[in-house]
């Protein structure tokens, strides 16, 4: 009888102790599972928002740290970079790159109306650039206007006050990074002029207009958001309203619309120029 009872205790525990690991196993493969798909889709995102990859059809598989990539890209470039980037992803250990070269593919084509998850996102961000400047400009932050991008194509609706108030806000948008075409469809309202400049000069004698710091950020964010001026070759500091620009750039033009984007920003009393010269 103590024999019987020893026996079944023991069985019992043999049978908890594979359960208990059976559980532990099955929670780690879903664990495994979880983290193959998380580094999936952050590989094939990455490809979306890439403008060398984007127009490919890539494929990515993640097992156990290991990326498997296949598909078809015009240029050795592009398939070294998909590696490059399966590799930079945290977790991955190893690439199996199996993506074909050939020299007369030609991506799938889509229809006029469709766009890529990558297209997306750069039209996003197009438009918050470009509604960016139109609210740091000093002329046109009392501009009601509406804008949208679809593949950089800038729409601008809306009034403006004057017609150079509508020409200025075409022009920042054309400036701007990624920027292909601006349809620009602001009605001129001269009645708006009134309470844009109201709601300005009280701000002014309030006493809550922009610091330095802020002036200074703005003129160098503008500057990184055109598609004219090189920002990074240009140094920006303010005191008391007063702009300071030096460095050089490629051309006289350039530097009249690196001044003239300063000039531009809020709270910008003048631009010191004469540390800015030209290649």
């Amino acid at each position: 009888m103590y024999t019987q009872s020893r026996n079944f205790a023991l069985a019992s525990g043999i049978a908890l102790a594979l359960a208990a690991g059976s559980g532990a196993a099955a929670s780690a493969t879903a664990s495994q599972d979880v983290t193959d798909a998380r580094q999936e889709t952050q590989i094939s995102t990455t490809y979306a928002l890439s403008p060398y990859l984007r127009a490919n059809d890539l494929e990515v598989s993640v097992h156990e740290g290991k990326a498997t990539l296949s598909g078809k890209v015009e240029e050795s470039v592009s398939k070294d970079l998909a590696k490059q980037i399966a590799l930079g992803v945290d977790g991955i250990k190893d690439v199996d790159n199996q993506i074909v070269v050939q020299a007369d593919y030609v991506p799938p084509a889509r229809s006029s109306a469709e766009r890529s998850y990558g297209d997306v996102i750069d039209d996003a961000t197009i438009t918050a650039a470009v509604r960016s400047k139109l609210m740091w400009s000093k002329n046109t932050e009392g501009l009601a206007t509406n804008v949208d991008t679809k593949r950089g194509k800038v729409s601008l609706k809306g009034t403006a006050d004057s017609k150079a108030t509508k020409d200025l806000a075409g022009r920042l948008a054309r400036d701007t990074r990624g920027v292909t075409a601006v349809d620009n469809q602001l009605v001129v309202d001269s009645a708006k002029a009134g309470v844009a400049d109201t709601a300005t000069s009280s701000m002014r004698d309030s006493g809550q207009g922009m610091s330095d710091a802020w002036i200074t950020t703005k003129v160098k964010s503008i500057f990184m958001l055109s598609s004219n001026v090189s920002g990074s070759d240009i140094s920006v500091s303010t005191d008391k309203g007063i702009v300071s620009l030096s460095g050089k750039v490629d051309s006289g033009a350039e530097r009249a619309l690196a001044i003239e984007l300063a000039q531009n920003i809020r709270d910008v009393d003048s631009v010191n120029s004469k540390a800015l010269t030209t290649l």
